[in-house]
């Protein structure tokens, strides 16, 4: 297959939703016993060398971290941080599957935002590919009693913030390496993260509190040695993970990349299974068939004719 800048996009994503399923995960099981800024504060200091390795080694220089564009990048790591904050959050108080599934309206919102914003064209194959990939995850997953809390609201509120996230790396993108984009987000979850620590890390235990609220408010607790390094194995997941999906929609059209948001279902069912014990009854693997064929119908019959 030729690997055009569609195809590249393509794989790009597909690689970095894997590894950045790896973060979600650990994150969900250390969320009863620390603080979500404890964790991000440790992944994002820990990220740092790592992202100077791979700006040195795609860009052949560090230089291209000192841009006249850097508040926008920062910005930008600004917005990506409120939406990794508010899916995160959620996934504290919600399982796995429907925390997954709320967040698939962020591939909906890429696509209309793309053209909205962007004035991209799209055909008449894309949309039914997302439309098909969503109807996969509603398949897979068919939410039930638990869309009533409220934090049911909070990864819907991630793919709004998420898909402005992505848009602005397509615009960027002619400008600024991936990268740089990766280093410049990186410092804004730091940021971030030490802010909320500053307010909230001398709090108390947060029991008896919504997990989400528990999540967000809950005082720094000192890690066992082995929720230390899983902590900061997250600084090395968010290197990698932050540079793929910013390569991913620096490279190709947003429109084209954005349906195979939907393969994180794949690995949400996945670590269900492994670390819960639960598997989708007959519905959920036609779901998961189903988001795999519209992927494979985009990549065969759109992507591979961009440019």
């Amino acid at each position: 297959m030729t690997q055009t800048p569609a195809v590249k996009g393509i794989l790009a994503l597909v690689a970095g939703i894997a590894v950045f399923s790896v973060q979600d995960l650990i994150l969900k099981l250390i969320s009863g016993d620390y603080p979500l800024h404890q964790a991000m504060l440790l992944r994002s200091l820990t990220a740092i060398p790592f992202l100077l390795a791979i700006t040195w080694f795609f860009d052949g220089t560090l230089r291209t971290l000192v841009s006249p564009t850097w508040p926008a990048m920062l910005a930008r790591g600004l917005l990506n941080f409120l939406a990794y904050t508010l899916y995160y959050l959620a996934l504290a108080a919600l399982p796995m599957a429907t925390t997954v599934a709320l967040y698939f309206t962020a591939p909906l919102m890429i696509v209309v935002m793309s053209v909205v914003i962007l004035r991209e064209h799209v055909s008449a194959p894309r949309w039914i590919a997302v439309a098909m990939g969503f109807a996969g995850v509603i398949l897979m997953v068919r939410p039930g009693g638990d869309l009533f809390d409220w934090a049911a609201l909070l990864p819907i509120l991630c793919s709004v913030a998420y898909a402005g996230s992505m848009i602005m790396a397509r615009v960027m993108g002619t400008r600024d390496s991936a990268a740089a984009m990766a280093f410049w987000g990186n410092l804004a979850f730091l940021a971030a993260a030490a802010a909320l620590a500053l307010i909230y890390g001398r709090g108390g235990t947060a029991e008896g509190v919504h997990p989400s609220l528990a999540f967000l408010t809950r005082g720094w607790v000192w890690p066992s040695g082995w929720d230390l390094f899983l902590m900061a194995s997250c600084g090395l997941i968010a290197a990698i993970g932050l540079t793929l999906l910013t390569q991913a929609y620096r490279v190709a059209q947003s429109s084209v990349v954005a349906p195979f948001e939907f393969t994180f279902a794949f690995w949400g069912i996945l670590w269900g299974w492994l670390f819960w014990g639960e598997l989708p009854d007959a519905l959920g693997w036609l779901g998961i068939g189903v988001i795999i064929a519209a992927g494979v119908y985009v990549l065969r019959s759109e992507g591979v004719k961009e440019g």
